[in-house]
């Protein structure tokens, strides 16, 4: 009867699209005076924009790629940053018919042309000159691209943006709607790249009947409201953020775009106060490290009533969520605890927050219960890009720390004998571009094979304990799930990244890298120089994190303990390609990088 509910509620506010290319034309009739996007200008301020802007802009860039002779099914790439053009340009394409090929904006120029010419792309709108010296360098590998649109300036070279859009000026709005209703469920909206953590990406192919289930599905579970406002920094190349965004305008919600800045994430929360986050476990690490730091720094009193407030807190989420009556006493303490501790916590998030969801890696629950104390509830979600994004879901009313959710309505998850983890349903993408092989491979008897190795409970909640390329086989056959004991080591403040290595090794070791913003303060105490390289061979450093790995290594049986580690002298990092835009590690590529510190590890 819930669902039933919680489905009808989303209908009646939803716009009714049947595809990904009426969606946006949809939601500006329906949605029309309410504020769509939310971004920062050259001056600082932030600027919002209603649906029936945007709707303006929207349809100006769309008639622009039609008069430029975009038609329905052709490839046009976006290559940018999450930003309010992002989107304009993507439901431009969408409801011009187009198929969107979205590429990071992280991506080499090599990187840039393999996804162009395997995409067959006739057009790529580049975010700024930066982003357009890299399709000059690769131009004439793609003998199928057209043209290159300019979202910030202009060139010699490229269409700008303004120019596009004088361009659609002379189509009419039967033009376009004549377009966009052409447009069925079997029509394919988007290849999505794999970012590839084991070898070249591949194009999944989601048609917009995949997405289509996918957002109704999302809807049912009514997760996202109407009223919402979302802060999205995650790249809108990866189907995470993209279903964020699709289900925002969907449902007539506000989506704030960050400013493209790491360091401004937390701030930007404090200042736009978000009710939904949704982000990735290294956003939460960070903050987890930035509410937990001062109270471990100064130690004794201090530290003691952060803990006991913490306690506190998670006394009462327990008796809420077990439906008992929280006693006067209890109620007293943890109305001193907020206002001494818990209170700040949610203000790192803006204080507004109903709730923020983690995904695309895993999360040490240990977090996520710390952050519910406080009232911040993160839960996590699961999926890959092959099934549209997600195919479970944790809700505020039904989750469990350590789990992924439950599958979604339409979807049917189980466990095969190897422990891999297989799902069908609407949302199970067509298969990979010009890879019938990989196809094949992936999608047996209509079953999805994820790679993911899980457990479902009693209660019906999926646990996720490893990847099956990930799985570790010592020399003495042991089968070791890496994941774990690396969230665990991260637990550190001043540890950044942690790679656990043993793959027909004799025992287990870790390679390291150092989380700088927090070593940096350390160094500054101790009168250490600020060189990450020689921080990297400081005694008293490594000192500090064998203590914590020892501490780590006694919740472990021996086998699954790291008996040796290496401090690397630089972190991992996206332009480095040791980590994936979502910030997950590109194990095979740190292990080729870094072989000989793995090889002194045995020597």
């Amino acid at each position: 009867m819930e669902s039933a509910t919680a489905e009808k509620a989303a209908t009646e506010v939803a716009t009714g699209s049947k595809t990904l290319a009426d969606l946006f034309p949809l939601a500006v009739r329906k949605h029309g005076p309410n504020r769509a996007v939310l971004y920062k200008d050259d001056s600082g301020q932030w600027v919002p924009k209603t649906y029936e802007q945007v709707g303006e802009i929207v349809k100006g860039l769309s008639l622009g790629l039609m008069d430029l002779g975009i038609e329905k099914g052709d490839k046009v790439s976006l290559l940018a940053n999450t930003r309010p053009e992002w989107t304009y340009f993507d439901f431009a394409a969408l409801s011009a018919g187009a198929t969107v090929v979205p590429i990071y904006q992280t991506n080499s120029p090599g990187e840039c042309q393999y996804v162009l010419e395997n995409s067959d792309a006739v057009a790529v709108v580049v975010e700024d000159e930066s982003q357009l010296e890299k399709v000059r360098a690769v131009r004439d590998q793609c003998p199928k691209l057209k043209h290159v649109i300019l979202m910030e300036g202009t060139a010699g070279d490229a269409i700008s943006m303004d120019d596009l859009a004088a361009r659609g000026a002379a189509g009419s709005d039967s033009d376009w709607e004549d377009r966009w209703t052409s447009v069925t469920s079997d029509d394919i909206c988007t290849f999505i790249y794999t970012s590839g953590t084991t070898g070249p990406p591949k194009g999944c192919v989601i048609s917009h009947g995949n997405y289509r289930s996918m957002l109704d599905m999302v809807h049912e579970a009514n997760v996202l409201g109407d009223d919402e406002l979302t802060y999205l920094f995650l790249p809108l190349a990866h189907s995470f953020a993209l279903l964020i965004q699709l289900g925002s305008f969907d449902l007539g919600a506000t989506l704030a775009y960050w400013e493209r800045d790491p360091l401004k994430i937390v701030p930007n929360l404090s200042e736009i106060r978000p009710t939904y986050f949704p982000s990735v476990p290294r956003i939460f690490e960070k903050i987890y490290t930035a509410a937990t730091a001062n109270a471990e720094k100064e130690g004794g009193l201090k530290q003691a009533i952060f803990d006991w407030a913490v306690g506190v807190g998670k006394k009462v989420r327990d008796k809420e969520r077990a439906g008992q009556s929280v006693n006067p006493l209890l109620k007293a303490q943890h109305d001193l605890a907020d206002r001494l501790v818990l209170a700040k916590i949610r203000q790192l998030f803006g204080g507004n927050l109903k709730l923020a969801v983690t995904g695309a890696a895993p999360i040490n629950p240990d977090i996520l219960r710390f952050f519910d104390a406080a009232g911040v509830l993160v839960v996590e979600g699961w999926g890959m890009t092959e099934t549209s994004t997600a195919a479970t879901i944790s809700r505020p009313e039904a989750f469990k720390f350590g789990t992924v959710g439950k599958p979604f309505s339409q979807c049917d998850v189980k466990i095969a004998d190897d422990g891999e983890i297989l799902v069908k349903g609407p949302n199970i993408f067509q298969g990979y571009y010009k890879n019938e092989e990989a196809t094949r491979e992936t999608i047996v008897d209509g079953w999805l094979h994820t790679g993911d190795i899980g457990e479902v409970d009693t209660d019906g909640y999926l646990k996720i304990t490893g990847r099956k390329k990930d799985i570790i086989i010592t020399a003495g056959g042991k089968n070791i799930t890496p994941a774990n004991l690396e969230a665990e080591i991260k637990q550190s403040p001043y540890v950044s990244q942690v790679v656990v290595i043993g793959d027909r090794r004799p025992f287990l070791t870790a390679l390291v890298t150092l989380d700088m913003e927090e070593v940096a303060k350390l160094a500054q105490e101790k009168g250490w120089q600020s060189d990450p390289a020689e921080i990297a061979q400081n005694a008293e450093m490594r000192a500090l994190l064998q203590e914590h790995i020892d501490k780590v290594n006694e919740r472990f049986a021996r086998v699954e303990q790291v008996k040796k580690f290496a401090i690397l002298p630089k972190d991992l990092s996206q332009e480095g390609g040791e980590l994936t835009p979502t910030l997950k590690v590109k194990r095979n590529v740190v292990a080729d990088k870094y072989e000989q510190d793995i090889e002194a590890l045995y020597a």
